[in-house]
C-alpha cells in the first residue's frame, strides 16, 4: 500500500470527486523550455517542415497532459489508469513528437557524429525495440511498480527509461531511412509482446501489486479487477495499434518494391558504394 506519510509525485491515492490536476513548477518549466527550444530550432534552414512541427507540438502537448492532467493523480489509485499514461505516452505523444523530428532542431545543441550513423542505423531497430521491451516487463513486474509509487526518483527512472526508449523506437521505425519488412518486422513483434505483457496481467489469478490494495475499492473495483483493466489496455489497445502499424509498414513495403522508382532510391546508396 502507499505509505499516508509519503506523498506520491501525483499525489495521495484520490477517491471520486477528488482528483486533483498536477500543478507542478518545475516540470511545467521543463516542458516550456523543451518546446522554446525546438522553436528556436525551426529559425533556421533545414529546419523541421510546418507540418512536423505540428506533430511535435501537438505530441509535447499530449505530454504534458498525460503528466498534469488528473490522469496523473488517478494513476497513484488505479493500474489502469497507469497503463492508460504509459499507453498515452509511448503510443501517442512518442511517435509525434518522433515524426516532429526534434533531432533536426535540436541540431545546433547537439555533436554531429555522421561517421557512425550508417552502423547505428543498421541495429537501432532491433536494439531500440528491445530497450523498449524490457523497460515495459521491468515495470510492470510488481516490485519495480510497487518502488514507483514509493520513491519518486524511482518514479522518474521509470518515465525516463519507458519514454526513453519509446523515442529511440518510434525514431528509428518512422524517421530513418531503412528497410520498411524490418520495421514491420520490429513493430509487430513489439505489438506481440505488449499483447503478451497485458494478457499474463490480465489473466494473473491474483492482484500483484500490494500499492493499489487499498486504493481501488473506493472507484467500484478490486484490485484484480483493475489490474485486470490495466491488462486489457495493454493487451488489446497498444498490441493492436502496433499491429496496425506493423500492417501498414508492410504494405507499405510491398508497395515499395513493385514500384521501380522506390527500387532505385533504395538501391542508390548500395550503387554508390560499389563503384
Amino acid at each position: 500500500m502507499v505509505s499516508s506519510a509519503f506523498v506520491p509525485y501525483c499525489g495521495q491515492s484520490p477517491i471520486p470527486g477528488a482528483v486533483s490536476w498536477n500543478i507542478d513548477p518545475v516540470l511545467t518549466s521543463i516542458l516550456c523550455a523543451i518546446g522554446a527550444t525546438y522553436v528556436l530550432g525551426c529559425r533556421g534552414a533545414g529546419a523541421p517542415t510546418s507540418g512536423q512541427q505540428r506533430y511535435f507540438g501537438i505530441g509535447l502537448f499530449v505530454a504534458a497532459a498525460a503528466f498534469l492532467s488528473p490522469l496523473c493523480n488517478l494513476s497513484v489509485a488505479l493500474f489502469s489508469a497507469r497503463v492508460t499514461q504509459h499507453v498515452v505516452l509511448t503510443l501517442i505523444a512518442a511517435p509525434l513528437i518522433a515524426l516532429g523530428r526534434p533531432e533536426i532542431a535540436l541540431a545546433w545543441l547537439l555533436p554531429q557524429g555522421a561517421g557512425q550513423r550508417r552502423r547505428t542505423e543498421r541495429f537501432g531497430v532491433a536494439a531500440s525495440c528491445a530497450a523498449f521491451a524490457a523497460a515495459m516487463w521491468t515495470w510492470h513486474m510488481p516490485g519495480p511498480y510497487d518502488a514507483t509509487l514509493q520513491n519518486n526518483l524511482i518514479y522518474w527512472l521509470m518515465h525516463v527509461t519507458t519514454f526513453g526508449s519509446a523515442m529511440a523506437m518510434w525514431h528509428f521505425l518512422l524517421v530513418r531511412d531503412q528497410s520498411r519488412a524490418g520495421a514491420a518486422v520490429a513493430s509487430v513483434a513489439t505489438g506481440v509482446q505488449m499483447s503478451l505483457l497485458g494478457a499474463l496481467l490480465t489473466l494473473a489469478p491474483s492482484p500483484l501489486f500490494v500499492v493499489h490494495f487499498s486504493t481501488t475499492r473506493p472507484w467500484g473495483l478490486s484490485p484484480l479487477q483493475d489490474q485486470q483493466l490495466g491488462g486489457v489496455v495493454m493487451w488489446v489497445l497498444a498490441g493492436a495499434l502496433f499491429t496496425a502499424y506493423g500492417l501498414a509498414a508492410f504494405a507499405h513495403w510491398l508497395n515499395a518494391n513493385d514500384d521501380p522508382a522506390e527500387l532505385n532510391r533504395a538501391h542508390e546508396p548500395a550503387m554508390r558504394g560499389g563503384a
